[in-house]
């Protein structure tokens, strides 16, 4: 890739950010009556269907405003709105227990997602908490924010350790371990330590210790001696035939492989190199099993074997799990899309292998030749579609927009090419 390829693809990458996406949110999103931020629109962008606010956006909305203050030339937009969920979160998240509510009406109440399950169902809310308000803090220097990301985090790790991480709407199925809960902390660890690292928080020491024990249980007991992450791992048993046990998640493998490579890049030490070039495998190997051949673009759930998921149902038949991937597996997604485009651009900068240039180059086109949206006037991502690759107005996980993947990765696609450019 010469050095004309890379100011073209930053040029693209920037303007989509600046002209495709954040006007969306600037324009939508902002709820400046009573602080946070909306986002449960349709899936086209065109319809607010609600005004209640999940926890779960509402953090990494925390994160990606805060994120856009470090970048953009006039921050000053960008710290007010951040400041304006860090403090609605703050007032109206916590609950009692000091856990997060799930779920919060439009002015702040929580609410029971589900009646009678509880305000905080799952502890992946409580994770985005912790991601919004480390960054928050990184660039306010606010201590405040640092006292309870830190506060919040080791309440999550007391429930990691315990068994007692909750993961709503898809609760985990009983004997199982799940990649993604190692995963989300890896990142909420790293969030964390920079705003300790930034702070000069004696805490640091603790965090930087989880950030081994987590990247070392992703690479001792997920990922395979092929380079499959299966996205369930039993506790006793080794030959897994059940499809829970089967199922890879080719976007989280992708995902995953970039909060691996960042922690060896900050933390990696002597065994850095070999790091970088295990999660480049798994890359590889998400896209051999991922990739639809057919029409393109990467399927959302593929068994270990590649193609839809297969194995036994047995007592996980009415699973919530097991039906999301019997009946969704092939759809594309926008979340899985974008984190591919920057983890293979990542992975080809640290390697310079040109298989994964190819790879990126090859989603990146079918990414932003699937998902943006058709109508300029309206912006932003048709974040979810079928196999051909056709809009659907479909559910996944949350009824949100939620902006996180694509702004994210963004951001991190340019500050990634403007060091490949200063290399060059």
């Amino acid at each position: 890739m010469d050095r004309k390829n890379l100011q073209d693809r930053l040029a693209f990458y920037g303007d989509h950010l600046q002209h495709n996406i954040l006007p969306f949110w600037l324009k939508n999103g902002m709820d400046r009556e009573y602080g946070g931020y909306f986002t449960c629109f349709n899936s086209y962008g065109d319809q607010l269907v609600s005004t209640d606010k999940y926890v779960w956006s509402q953090g990494r909305m925390v994160w990606l405003l805060s994120k856009l203050v470090e970048i953009e030339e006039n921050p000053s937009e960008y710290l007010a709105l951040a400041q304006s969920g860090y403090e609605f979160l703050r007032d109206h998240s916590f609950l009692p227990s000091g856990h997060s509510a799930f779920l919060l009406t439009r002015e702040g109440t929580p609410k029971e997602p589900v009646k009678g399950q509880g305000y905080d169902i799952s502890t992946y809310a409580d994770c985005f908490i912790v991601l919004g308000f480390s960054r928050y803090a990184a660039v306010t220097e606010n201590e405040e924010a640092l006292e309870l990301a830190l506060k919040l985090y080791e309440s999550i790790i007391s429930r990691f350790e315990q068994r007692q991480f909750r993961t709503e709407p898809e609760p985990l199925p009983e004997g199982y371990r799940a990649h993604g809960i190692s995963m989300i902390l890896l990142n909420t660890s790293q969030e964390l330590l920079n705003a300790l690292d930034r702070l000069q928080h004696p805490a640091a020491a603790e965090v930087t210790a989880w950030c081994h024990r987590l990247a070392k249980d992703l690479m001792e007991n997920f990922i395979g001696p092929d380079g499959t992450i299966r996205e369930l791992v039993h506790d006793t048993i080794k030959e897994d035939n059940c499809i829970l046990g089967r199922y890879v998640n080719p976007g989280h493998s992708l995902e995953d492989m970039w909060f691996l490579m960042h922690y060896a890049l900050k933390l990696g030490g002597e065994n850095q190199q070999e790091i970088i070039e295990l999660a480049c495998r798994v890359i590889e190997k998400a896209f051999e099993l991922g990739w639809d051949d057919e029409f393109g673009g990467i399927c959302h759930f593929v068994d270990a074997q590649g193609g839809n998921p297969q194995g036994e149902l047995g007592a996980f038949a009415d699973h919530p799990l097991t039906q999301k991937l019997l009946d969704g597996w092939s759809d594309k997604l926008w979340w899985v899309h974008s984190e591919a485009v920057y983890v293979t651009l990542l992975g080809y900068a640290l390697t310079g292998k040109e298989s994964l240039w190819k790879l990126h180059e090859q989603v990146h086109n079918y990414t932003f030749s699937t998902f943006p949206h058709p109508d300029p006037a309206i912006g932003e991502w048709i974040q979810i579609r079928d196999r051909q690759g056709r809009p659907m107005e479909k559910v996944v996980a949350l009824p949100v927009k939620d902006p996180f993947h694509i702004i994210r990765n963004l951001i991190l696609l340019i500050e990634l090419l403007e060091k490949m450019l200063q290399k060059s």
